[in-house]
């Protein structure tokens, strides 16, 4: 039972966006400009990182939305987001991704814990500044989210096959796209889209 009354039906973040409007439109549009808008690291290891953070933060809402759209980014894998999250080290992911994800798990502790070694190591696989600070930027935005869906005790359901069928639909149309389901018209704004 949420701590606040919320919106009724509505899973997760969606409920707390909807009962506050104004900061949803900014943090949707922090989302699709992290995660869904062109960007030299492929959207499935965006979400991945996001994933990875979720799962640290134990906010079963995001890991699990947010696996289902880095799987649907790839080639609907889900087994390798789970793999991801048991031991990413031992996945089959890039070793860029794998440095990036040490960053990401450093930020989640605390930004601080992020060393220059860390991000020499992220930059000696390929990472460019701009993914560097994109994953301390994911990293930090959610623990942000991760709170505000937890601690508001927000409605998570146990239905995986809804997440990844929502998680399929956000990989392909954006967040501020789908915001338009739960959000009033005036708070998605026009021309939001990307």
């Amino acid at each position: 039972m949420p701590h606040i009354k919320l919106p009724e039906g509505l899973q997760g973040i969606r409920s707390a966006m909807a009962f506050r409007p104004e900061t949803a439109k900014p943090l949707n549009e922090l989302a699709e400009a992290l995660l869904h808008a062109p960007n030299s690291l492929p959207q499935g290891d965006r979400e991945l990182i996001a994933t990875y953070v979720s799962y640290l933060n134990d906010c079963y809402f995001c890991q699990t939305v947010h696996g289902s759209i880095a799987a649907a980014c790839l080639n609907d894998d889900h087994e390798l987001v789970k793999r991801v999250k048991a031991d990413f080290q031992a996945a089959e992911i890039s070793e860029k991704l794998k440095a990036l994800l040490i960053i990401a798990a450093k930020v989640q502790k605390g930004g601080k814990q992020v060393t220059s070694a860390d991000v020499e190591a992220a930059r000696a696989q390929g990472a460019t500044d701009m993914e560097i600070h994109d994953t301390v930027l994911i990293a930090a935005a959610f623990c942000m989210f991760n709170r505000y869906v937890d601690g508001l005790d927000t409605w998570q359901p146990r239905n995986e096959e809804m997440y990844r069928e929502r998680g399929k639909k956000t990989a392909r149309e954006g967040y501020v796209s789908i915001s338009r389901e739960y959000l009033p018209a005036q708070t998605t704004g026009v021309g939001a889209e990307s």
